[in-house]
């Protein structure tokens, strides 16, 4: 999507869109609350609108962040937990460091090798990953035979250590909580494509939070400042 033509067309300022979109993926905010919250200043605006820019705004947002973030340790934390989609239960994939910062994320259908295996090619190709060193799941028996086939392919060094030591996977079981609390405030997701949408969107304000990029992001007010930057928006 070119910068240019980010915006086109739209009836709303490019700061308002982006103020709504950051304000849904990173509080317990339905559309109809912010729709109320815009009225209080004045603007009509439909919750259907408002949820279209969250599925446009969402994955551009995280695209642009991943290129400015700090690089992780090779110390990797996996393990998946439940979201449900249109009343079903779906798999979401969920990597992070032995810091806590965010390596990457995975929605999925199924939960098998051939989907464990698609996440962590997902996470490998991301700009702030290292090759791990250690790779810490839980039983998942799916897990080593993904590993086991990269290294096949030789996506990931022989020599990598599989451990499955639960209280050291504890870090990542804790930091689903965010993003299972996001999500357990919305009315349901309605389609597997919306939710990956909308799932893109709230992880990387969890890792904006997690002060994550190299940038000075320490406030909500800098968190602004640096997505209007992205989006070439700041004066």
């Amino acid at each position: 999507m070119k910068k240019q033509n980010l915006f086109k067309w739209k009836h709303y300022q490019p700061d308002l869109i982006l103020l709504t979109v950051r304000w849904y993926l990173r509080y317990n905010l339905s559309f109809r609350d912010i729709v109320e919250m815009m009225e209080e200043r004045g603007l009509s605006i439909a919750h259907t609108t408002i949820m279209r820019w969250v599925h446009q705004y969402g994955p551009e947002l995280d695209e642009r962040v991943r290129r400015h973030l700090k690089l992780i340790n090779d110390s990797w934390r996996v393990d998946e937990t439940y979201i449900k989609v249109k009343g079903q239960w779906m798999y979401l994939y969920r990597a992070v460091d032995s810091n806590g910062n965010t390596i990457d994320f995975y929605l999925s259908k199924t939960r098998d090798h051939k989907a464990a295996k698609r996440f962590f090619k997902k996470a490998l190709r991301s700009f702030h990953v290292s090759m791990p060193r250690v790779i810490t799941v839980d039983k998942n028996p799916t897990y080593p035979v993904a590993i086991e086939e990269l290294k096949k392919e030789k996506k990931m060094p022989v020599g990598i250590q599989i451990r499955r030591i639960k209280y050291l996977n504890n870090i990542v079981e804790q930091d689903h909580r965010f993003i299972k609390k996001r999500v357990r405030s919305m009315l349901g997701l309605k389609s597997f494509r919306t939710a990956t949408y909308i799932l893109s969107g709230i992880e990387v304000m969890h890792m904006l939070k997690k002060k994550q990029v190299y940038q000075e992001v320490k406030s909500a007010q800098s968190r602004k400042e640096f997505i209007h930057q992205l989006f070439g928006l700041a004066s």
